[in-house]
């Protein structure tokens, strides 16, 4: 019986450790990919009838410029 139980313990943290892994890829990949995707989605929204003006302000600036307002602001 105890080695069923240190079985599903090991595998939970196998499970635990996938997903770390997977979220950290995930923000590298935003990290890297950040520009690209945020006008992506801005041209989608001004093709489902959104508000040019506001896809104009979040493209702008760039991914790397926003994370410094977020450190100067400290928000």
């Amino acid at each position: 019986m105890r080695t069923r139980k240190s079985r599903s313990g090991q595998t939970m943290v196998e499970y635990i450790i996938i997903v770390v892994i997977i979220a950290i890829a995930a923000i590298a990949i935003f990290g890297v990919f950040g520009d690209t995707i945020r006008a992506k989605l801005g041209g989608a929204v001004v093709e489902i009838g959104g508000d040019e003006g506001a896809v104009g302000d979040a493209t702008d600036t760039s991914s790397a410029d926003y994370l410094k307002e977020l450190d100067a602001d400290g928000l």
